[in-house]
């Protein structure tokens, strides 16, 4: 390989950057981002990271400045960016759902559905997707662009707006009810497709992926080991969930196994008295860096 092969991956800034930062260090990319260089170190020699905004990264890599990022299926629909999908990557940890674009009215507003909003004026930052949408549903109505924070306008200066929301709870807050979902959004990583094409770049940028959802994995499961007597073993499995066949391996003490399994974190409360139950001893839990199926 040339000294000169590198891979230009764009990383969102702003609300992503930290999470994307987190799970990419979790993938084994150690990130630093300093105020001094818009440039962020990366302990790759084959990587150039790029922190952009998350609302142009499918333009740039569109456009081969980027040859492969991490932003939102909402971006990539909004700026009609043609571009690879490489894979999907739910990074938000206090949800795990998709982001929605939403269509809002304040609580006592007339407005119930779309059809409602002919003649009216609709902030937004995603200004094309709503037109999209109107224009779908055969409606005429002003759509103007906003940076961010619509909410207090939609009680003042318009009759509507399109906002991003995960849980509801912003738009609740400030009195607005949802009257339709124009998108769900989940983060995605993209590739330019001269890059796509571009053997080595497309071997790294797999790579990159396969990390990424092994460290996505993970974040949501746990490891188990236990030992078991031999005669208490079949019981032990039937109330055991497995991503596969457990693990099973003799112990030096006659008559006694070793278990060891990957489940899902959430059930784990309730399954190891179960399994303490079923003659389980020596129950332990440990965390898991990456899941590569």
């Amino acid at each position: 390989m040339s000294d000169k092969q590198k891979l230009r991956f764009g990383l969102p800034k702003g609300s992503l950057q930290e999470a994307t930062i987190e799970k990419m260090a979790k993938a084994g990319f150690n990130i630093q981002v300093s105020s001094r260089s818009y440039i962020p170190y990366v302990d790759d020699e084959e990587l150039e990271i790029r922190l952009i905004r998350a609302q142009e990264i499918s333009r740039y890599v569109d456009h081969g400045y980027l040859d492969c990022g991490i932003t939102g299926h909402d971006w990539i629909t909004e700026n009609d960016s043609d571009v690879h999908e490489v894979g999907e990557f739910l990074f938000s940890k206090a949800t795990r759902q998709p982001a929605r674009w939403v269509l809002a009215v304040p609580e006592d507003s007339k407005i119930k559905s779309v059809k409602d909003l002919e003649g009216k004026r609709i902030a937004t930052e995603v200004v094309n997707l709503t037109k999209q949408y109107l224009k779908k549903h055969g409606v005429k109505a002003e759509v103007e662009f906003s940076w961010g924070a619509t909410e207090f306008k939609a009680h003042e200066l318009v009759d509507a707006i399109v906002e991003l929301t995960e849980t509801g709870s912003s738009l609740r807050a400030n009195r607005l009810r949802i009257v339709d979902t124009l998108l769900s959004s989940t983060p995605r990583l993209i590739a330019n497709h001269q890059a796509w094409k571009d053997k080595w770049k497309r071997a790294k940028i797999e790579n990159l992926a396969l990390l990424l959802k092994g460290a996505l994995e993970a974040e949501a499961k746990v490891g188990l080991k236990m030992n078991v007597q031999q005669r208490n073993l079949e019981k032990l499995l039937q109330c055991l969930p497995s991503l596969r066949n457990p693990t099973i391996s003799g112990l030096s003490q006659s008559g006694w196994v070793a278990v060891e399994t990957i489940i899902d974190e959430h059930v784990v409360r309730d399954l190891i008295p179960k399994l303490k139950a079923a003659g389980a001893e020596g129950i332990i839990e440990y965390p898991l860096n990456k899941v590569v199926y």
